[in-house]
Protein backbone atom coordinates (compact mmCIF):
# COMPACT_ATOMS: atom_id res chain seq x y z
CA UNK A 1 0.00 0.00 0.00
CA UNK A 2 1.58 3.35 -1.01
CA UNK A 3 0.60 6.21 1.32
CA UNK A 4 0.78 9.57 0.50
CA UNK A 5 0.79 13.23 2.26
CA UNK A 6 -1.54 15.29 1.25
CA UNK A 7 -0.32 18.98 1.21
CA UNK A 8 -3.43 21.72 2.52
CA UNK A 9 -4.01 24.35 0.52
CA UNK A 10 -2.65 26.82 2.43
CA UNK A 11 1.19 25.46 1.80
CA UNK A 12 0.80 23.92 4.90
CA UNK A 13 1.12 26.87 7.52
CA UNK A 14 -2.05 25.22 9.63
CA UNK A 15 0.24 22.10 10.17
CA UNK A 16 3.56 24.23 11.06
CA UNK A 17 1.03 26.04 13.27
CA UNK A 18 0.20 23.24 14.91
CA UNK A 19 3.50 21.82 14.91
CA UNK A 20 4.86 25.16 16.64
CA UNK A 21 2.18 24.71 19.38
CA UNK A 22 3.29 21.85 20.37
CA UNK A 23 6.47 22.39 20.44
CA UNK A 24 6.04 25.25 23.00
CA UNK A 25 3.38 23.20 24.94
CA UNK A 26 6.56 19.95 25.58
CA UNK A 27 8.29 23.83 26.24
CA UNK A 28 6.53 24.70 29.06
CA UNK A 29 6.21 21.23 30.39
CA UNK A 30 9.74 21.01 30.80
CA UNK A 31 10.32 24.44 32.11
CA UNK A 32 7.57 22.91 34.71
CA UNK A 33 9.03 20.39 35.66
CA UNK A 34 12.75 21.34 36.41
CA UNK A 35 11.47 23.75 38.58
CA UNK A 36 10.01 21.40 40.75
CA UNK A 37 13.18 20.56 41.38
CA UNK A 38 14.78 22.29 44.96
CA UNK A 39 17.64 23.62 44.06
CA UNK A 40 16.85 24.22 40.71
CA UNK A 41 16.66 28.15 39.38
CA UNK A 42 16.84 30.44 36.54
CA UNK A 43 20.86 30.29 35.59
CA UNK A 44 20.95 26.90 36.41
CA UNK A 45 18.62 26.42 33.96
CA UNK A 46 19.77 28.84 31.83
CA UNK A 47 23.09 26.18 31.86
CA UNK A 48 20.85 23.30 31.37
CA UNK A 49 20.12 24.57 28.13
CA UNK A 50 22.93 25.82 26.93
CA UNK A 51 24.60 22.45 27.70
CA UNK A 52 22.10 20.25 26.17
CA UNK A 53 19.99 22.70 23.44
CA UNK A 54 16.68 22.59 25.36
CA UNK A 55 15.68 21.32 28.78
CA UNK A 56 13.99 18.69 27.25
CA UNK A 57 17.26 16.67 26.38
CA UNK A 58 18.56 18.10 29.50
CA UNK A 59 15.77 15.83 31.08
CA UNK A 60 16.65 12.55 29.84
CA UNK A 61 20.57 13.34 30.19
CA UNK A 62 22.50 10.92 32.10
CA UNK A 63 23.96 11.62 35.44
CA UNK A 64 27.58 11.97 34.61
CA UNK A 65 26.37 13.93 31.94
CA UNK A 66 24.31 16.13 34.26
CA UNK A 67 27.46 16.51 36.95
CA UNK A 68 29.46 18.51 34.07
CA UNK A 69 27.18 21.26 34.47
CA UNK A 70 28.84 24.22 36.73
CA UNK A 71 26.12 24.16 39.90
CA UNK A 72 25.16 20.65 39.91
CA UNK A 73 26.81 18.95 42.87
CA UNK A 74 26.18 15.62 44.31
CA UNK A 75 23.57 16.95 46.41
CA UNK A 76 21.30 18.74 43.41
CA UNK A 77 22.43 15.46 40.98
CA UNK A 78 20.73 13.39 43.47
CA UNK A 79 17.78 15.70 43.75
CA UNK A 80 17.49 15.54 40.13
CA UNK A 81 17.64 11.41 39.45
CA UNK A 82 15.04 11.43 42.40
CA UNK A 83 12.62 13.64 40.82
CA UNK A 84 12.83 12.41 37.24
CA UNK A 85 12.67 8.74 38.55
CA UNK A 86 8.95 9.64 40.58
CA UNK A 87 7.81 11.98 38.08
CA UNK A 88 4.99 11.06 35.68
CA UNK A 89 5.44 14.26 33.06
CA UNK A 90 1.60 13.89 31.82
CA UNK A 91 0.24 13.48 35.54
CA UNK A 92 2.31 16.54 36.23
CA UNK A 93 1.10 18.64 34.19
CA UNK A 94 -2.83 17.81 34.57
CA UNK A 95 -2.54 18.19 38.36
CA UNK A 96 -0.56 21.29 38.16
CA UNK A 97 -3.36 22.60 35.49
CA UNK A 98 -6.24 21.39 37.49
CA UNK A 99 -4.64 23.72 40.19
CA UNK A 100 -3.26 26.51 38.55
CA UNK A 101 -4.69 27.44 35.49
CA UNK A 102 -3.16 30.47 34.72
CA UNK A 103 1.03 30.73 34.75
CA UNK A 104 3.84 31.59 32.39
CA UNK A 105 7.04 30.01 31.67
CA UNK A 106 9.96 32.05 29.73
CA UNK A 107 8.83 29.96 27.15
CA UNK A 108 5.74 32.15 26.99
CA UNK A 109 5.65 34.99 24.43
CA UNK A 110 3.44 36.49 27.08
CA UNK A 111 5.91 36.28 30.03
CA UNK A 112 6.88 39.84 31.16
CA UNK A 113 10.37 40.55 29.00
CA UNK A 114 11.37 43.12 31.70
CA UNK A 115 11.81 40.27 34.10
CA UNK A 116 13.95 38.14 31.76
CA UNK A 117 16.60 40.74 32.57
CA UNK A 118 16.91 39.72 35.86
CA UNK A 119 19.26 37.42 37.19
CA UNK A 120 17.56 35.00 39.08
CA UNK A 121 13.51 35.88 37.27
CA UNK A 122 11.18 33.26 37.96
CA UNK A 123 11.14 30.11 36.62
CA UNK A 124 6.79 30.00 36.73
CA UNK A 125 4.77 33.03 37.12
CA UNK A 126 1.49 32.40 38.59
CA UNK A 127 -0.94 35.11 37.63
CA UNK A 128 -5.30 35.93 37.73
CA UNK A 129 -6.78 38.92 36.45
CA UNK A 130 -6.64 41.38 33.37
CA UNK A 131 -3.27 40.38 30.65
CA UNK A 132 -1.71 43.15 28.85
CA UNK A 133 -0.10 42.36 25.73
CA UNK A 134 2.17 46.05 25.87
CA UNK A 135 3.69 44.16 29.30
CA UNK A 136 5.38 41.81 27.62
CA UNK A 137 7.40 43.90 25.17
CA UNK A 138 10.51 45.54 25.69
CA UNK A 139 9.14 48.83 26.77
CA UNK A 140 6.32 48.61 29.49
CA UNK A 141 4.69 51.65 31.22
CA UNK A 142 5.48 50.56 34.42
CA UNK A 143 6.52 52.12 37.78
CA UNK A 144 6.53 50.63 41.07
CA UNK A 145 5.59 52.54 44.12
CA UNK A 146 6.56 51.14 47.77
CA UNK A 147 6.84 52.04 50.67
CA UNK A 148 6.52 51.68 54.87
CA UNK A 149 3.64 49.73 56.00
CA UNK A 150 2.72 52.50 58.75
CA UNK A 151 2.64 55.84 56.86
CA UNK A 152 2.88 59.35 57.71
CA UNK A 153 -0.61 61.28 56.48
CA UNK A 154 2.30 63.32 54.81
CA UNK A 155 3.40 59.85 52.94
CA UNK A 156 0.12 58.84 52.00
CA UNK A 157 -1.22 62.32 50.46
CA UNK A 158 2.12 62.47 48.54
CA UNK A 159 1.40 58.42 46.94
CA UNK A 160 -1.78 59.73 46.26
CA UNK A 161 -0.45 62.71 44.31
CA UNK A 162 2.13 61.14 42.26
CA UNK A 163 0.22 57.90 41.69
CA UNK A 164 -2.77 59.63 40.32
CA UNK A 165 -0.47 62.02 38.08
CA UNK A 166 1.59 58.59 36.85
CA UNK A 167 -2.22 57.29 35.80
CA UNK A 168 -2.93 60.42 34.00
CA UNK A 169 0.55 60.18 32.21
CA UNK A 170 -0.31 56.67 31.01
CA UNK A 171 1.70 54.70 33.39
CA UNK A 172 1.22 51.08 35.17
CA UNK A 173 1.45 50.96 38.79
CA UNK A 174 3.17 47.94 40.64
CA UNK A 175 3.29 47.44 44.30
CA UNK A 176 3.33 44.49 46.66
CA UNK A 177 -0.90 44.56 48.26
CA UNK A 178 1.13 45.22 51.48
CA UNK A 179 -0.76 47.32 54.55
CA UNK A 180 0.60 51.08 54.20
CA UNK A 181 1.69 52.81 51.00
CA UNK A 182 1.24 49.61 48.83
CA UNK A 183 -2.50 49.81 49.91
CA UNK A 184 -2.64 53.45 49.35
CA UNK A 185 -0.88 53.04 45.63
CA UNK A 186 -3.24 50.26 44.34
CA UNK A 187 -6.37 51.84 45.55
CA UNK A 188 -5.05 55.73 44.15
CA UNK A 189 -4.13 54.06 40.76
CA UNK A 190 -7.71 52.10 40.58
CA UNK A 191 -9.41 55.16 41.64
CA UNK A 192 -7.61 57.28 38.92
CA UNK A 193 -8.87 54.66 36.36
CA UNK A 194 -5.62 53.17 35.99
CA UNK A 195 -4.01 49.88 35.53
CA UNK A 196 -1.98 47.93 38.59
CA UNK A 197 -0.15 44.76 38.82
CA UNK A 198 0.02 43.32 42.81
CA UNK A 199 2.82 41.07 43.31
CA UNK A 200 2.11 38.25 45.85
CA UNK A 201 4.27 36.73 48.69
CA UNK A 202 1.64 33.95 48.50
CA UNK A 203 -0.63 31.94 45.68
CA UNK A 204 -2.19 34.06 43.72
CA UNK A 205 -5.52 32.96 45.02
CA UNK A 206 -4.30 33.62 48.72
CA UNK A 207 -5.47 37.65 49.92
CA UNK A 208 -2.78 38.95 52.48
CA UNK A 209 -3.22 40.62 54.67
CA UNK A 210 -7.08 39.78 54.61
CA UNK A 211 -8.53 42.59 55.10
CA UNK A 212 -7.32 44.11 51.46
CA UNK A 213 -10.13 41.06 50.23
CA UNK A 214 -11.74 44.26 48.45
CA UNK A 215 -8.78 45.77 46.81
CA UNK A 216 -7.54 42.60 45.94
CA UNK A 217 -10.92 41.59 43.85
CA UNK A 218 -10.57 45.00 42.53
CA UNK A 219 -6.95 44.94 41.35
CA UNK A 220 -7.88 41.18 39.04
CA UNK A 221 -10.77 43.40 37.60
CA UNK A 222 -8.75 45.84 36.32
CA UNK A 223 -5.32 44.94 36.68
CA UNK A 224 -3.24 41.72 37.47
CA UNK A 225 -2.04 39.85 40.51
CA UNK A 226 1.32 37.96 39.97
CA UNK A 227 3.24 35.36 41.90
CA UNK A 228 6.07 33.21 41.70
CA UNK A 229 4.01 30.85 44.45
CA UNK A 230 1.63 27.94 43.21
CA UNK A 231 -1.92 28.10 44.20
CA UNK A 232 -2.81 27.87 47.84
CA UNK A 233 0.59 28.63 49.27
CA UNK A 234 0.24 30.71 52.32
CA UNK A 235 2.29 33.67 53.90
CA UNK A 236 5.43 33.16 55.17
CA UNK A 237 7.96 35.55 56.12
CA UNK A 238 10.82 34.35 53.75
CA UNK A 239 8.47 34.65 50.96
CA UNK A 240 8.27 38.67 51.10
CA UNK A 241 11.94 39.69 50.49
CA UNK A 242 12.06 37.47 47.82
CA UNK A 243 8.87 38.76 46.15
CA UNK A 244 10.67 42.23 45.83
CA UNK A 245 13.20 41.42 43.30
CA UNK A 246 9.91 40.76 40.92
CA UNK A 247 8.55 44.05 42.11
CA UNK A 248 11.75 45.67 40.87
CA UNK A 249 12.27 43.26 37.92
CA UNK A 250 9.36 44.12 37.02
CA UNK A 251 9.60 47.95 36.71
CA UNK A 252 11.02 50.53 34.88
CA UNK A 253 11.55 52.75 37.88
CA UNK A 254 10.75 52.35 41.60
CA UNK A 255 9.96 55.11 43.55
CA UNK A 256 10.01 54.96 47.45
CA UNK A 257 8.08 56.96 49.61
CA UNK A 258 9.09 56.11 53.03
CA UNK A 259 11.18 53.51 54.59
CA UNK A 260 12.53 52.99 57.88
CA UNK A 261 15.57 51.64 58.38
CA UNK A 262 15.91 47.61 57.33
CA UNK A 263 12.72 48.04 55.31
CA UNK A 264 11.31 45.67 52.68
CA UNK A 265 11.09 48.82 50.40
CA UNK A 266 15.08 49.14 50.73
CA UNK A 267 15.23 45.59 49.82
CA UNK A 268 13.03 46.52 46.91
CA UNK A 269 14.72 49.78 45.85
CA UNK A 270 18.60 48.33 46.29
CA UNK A 271 17.54 45.23 43.71
CA UNK A 272 16.16 47.90 41.07
CA UNK A 273 19.50 49.86 41.45
CA UNK A 274 21.13 46.31 40.83
CA UNK A 275 18.77 45.50 37.80
CA UNK A 276 19.76 49.09 36.36
CA UNK A 277 16.29 50.59 37.09
CA UNK A 278 15.84 53.87 38.11
CA UNK A 279 15.56 54.75 42.05
CA UNK A 280 13.24 57.78 43.50
CA UNK A 281 12.63 58.79 46.64
CA UNK A 282 10.07 61.66 48.21
CA UNK A 283 12.72 63.25 50.61
CA UNK A 284 10.86 63.32 54.52
CA UNK A 285 12.00 65.06 57.90
CA UNK A 286 14.69 63.90 59.96
CA UNK A 287 12.26 63.76 62.86
CA UNK A 288 10.03 61.12 61.21
CA UNK A 289 11.86 57.50 61.27
CA UNK A 290 9.78 56.35 58.32
CA UNK A 291 12.12 58.81 56.01
CA UNK A 292 15.73 57.41 57.02
CA UNK A 293 15.46 55.07 54.40
CA UNK A 294 15.17 57.22 51.80
CA UNK A 295 17.05 59.92 52.80
CA UNK A 296 19.94 57.17 52.80
CA UNK A 297 18.79 56.30 49.41
CA UNK A 298 19.19 59.70 48.43
CA UNK A 299 22.74 60.43 50.17
CA UNK A 300 23.66 57.42 47.79
CA UNK A 301 22.47 58.83 44.70
CA UNK A 302 18.75 58.04 44.22
CA UNK A 303 16.65 60.88 42.23
CA UNK A 304 14.85 62.76 44.90
CA UNK A 305 11.48 63.66 44.55
CA UNK A 306 10.64 67.80 44.33
CA UNK A 307 7.26 67.73 42.85
CA UNK A 308 5.27 65.88 40.11
CA UNK A 309 6.20 67.69 37.44
CA UNK A 310 9.71 67.09 38.24
CA UNK A 311 9.43 63.59 38.55
CA UNK A 312 7.58 62.92 34.73
CA UNK A 313 10.37 65.04 33.70
CA UNK A 314 12.76 62.63 34.35
CA UNK A 315 10.65 59.93 33.55
CA UNK A 316 10.42 60.65 31.09
CA UNK A 317 13.76 60.60 30.23
CA UNK A 318 14.14 57.27 30.68
CA UNK A 319 16.23 55.14 27.78
CA UNK A 320 14.14 53.67 25.08
CA UNK A 321 14.98 49.94 25.68
CA UNK A 322 14.05 49.17 21.80
CA UNK A 323 17.28 48.25 20.46
CA UNK A 324 18.41 50.68 18.15
CA UNK A 325 20.32 49.06 14.51
CA UNK A 326 24.26 50.22 14.70
CA UNK A 327 25.93 51.29 12.29
CA UNK A 328 27.93 49.03 9.96
CA UNK A 329 31.17 50.69 11.42
CA UNK A 330 30.70 50.09 14.99
CA UNK A 331 30.25 45.86 13.86
CA UNK A 332 33.42 43.79 14.64
CA UNK A 333 34.96 41.37 13.23
CA UNK A 334 33.94 37.76 15.32
CA UNK A 335 36.75 35.70 16.73
CA UNK A 336 37.49 32.11 16.07
CA UNK A 337 34.51 30.80 18.70
CA UNK A 338 32.44 27.95 19.11
CA UNK A 339 29.29 28.15 17.09
CA UNK A 340 26.49 28.59 19.83
CA UNK A 341 28.96 31.22 21.54
CA UNK A 342 29.50 33.21 17.74
CA UNK A 343 26.15 33.28 17.36
CA UNK A 344 24.82 35.65 20.18
CA UNK A 345 28.85 37.22 20.51
CA UNK A 346 27.84 38.56 16.78
CA UNK A 347 25.01 41.07 18.27
CA UNK A 348 27.35 42.60 20.75
CA UNK A 349 29.40 45.07 19.51
CA UNK A 350 31.51 48.31 21.05
CA UNK A 351 28.08 50.26 21.57
CA UNK A 352 25.77 48.85 24.84
CA UNK A 353 23.56 46.93 23.84
CA UNK A 354 20.34 45.38 26.50
CA UNK A 355 19.97 41.65 26.94
CA UNK A 356 16.50 41.93 25.84
CA UNK A 357 17.37 43.24 22.38
CA UNK A 358 19.87 40.31 22.05
CA UNK A 359 17.58 37.84 22.23
CA UNK A 360 15.57 39.55 19.95
CA UNK A 361 17.78 39.65 17.39
CA UNK A 362 19.25 36.48 17.83
CA UNK A 363 15.59 34.64 18.21
CA UNK A 364 17.59 32.61 21.29
CA UNK A 365 15.45 31.83 24.45
CA UNK A 366 16.35 34.37 27.27
CA UNK A 367 18.11 31.61 29.60
CA UNK A 368 20.50 30.46 26.93
CA UNK A 369 21.74 33.91 25.71
CA UNK A 370 21.70 34.66 29.50
CA UNK A 371 24.20 31.40 30.20
CA UNK A 372 26.00 32.51 27.04
CA UNK A 373 26.93 35.84 27.85
CA UNK A 374 28.09 34.57 31.39
CA UNK A 375 30.43 32.31 29.36
CA UNK A 376 31.61 35.21 27.28
CA UNK A 377 32.18 37.35 29.93
CA UNK A 378 34.07 34.84 31.95
CA UNK A 379 36.72 34.55 28.72
CA UNK A 380 36.49 38.18 28.52
CA UNK A 381 34.86 38.46 25.23
CA UNK A 382 31.90 40.80 26.72
CA UNK A 383 31.58 43.08 29.51
CA UNK A 384 27.98 43.35 31.42
CA UNK A 385 27.10 46.99 31.99
CA UNK A 386 24.79 48.47 34.92
CA UNK A 387 21.12 47.81 33.23
CA UNK A 388 21.58 44.55 31.81
CA UNK A 389 23.69 45.67 28.98
CA UNK A 390 26.83 44.46 27.30
CA UNK A 391 29.99 45.68 25.23
CA UNK A 392 32.49 43.28 23.50
CA UNK A 393 35.68 43.13 25.30
CA UNK A 394 39.27 42.16 24.20
CA UNK A 395 38.71 38.49 24.50
CA UNK A 396 40.37 36.29 26.83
Amino acid sequence: MEFVIRIPQDGGRRFRARSQENSLQEERLFWLAWSQIPGIGSVLLGRLQYKFGNLQTAWTASPNELATVEGIGPQVLEAICSQRLHTQLQDLWRQHQQKNPTFWTPADLAYPRLLLEIPSFPTILYYRGQVEPLESQSNPPTVAIVGTRAPSDYGKKWTRILTEALVRHGFTIVSGLAEGIDTEAHWSCLEAGGRTIAVLGTGVDVVYPWQNRKLYQQVIQHGLAVSEYSAGTKPDRLHFPQRNRIIAGLSRAVIVIEAPYKSGALITAHLANDYGRDVYALPGSLDNPQSVGCLGLLNKGAHVILGVDSLLELLGSLPNLDPIPLPQSTQLSLPDLDPDLQQVLKHVSAEPILLDAIVQRSGIPAPIVSSTLLQLELDGWVTQLPGMRYVRGSGG
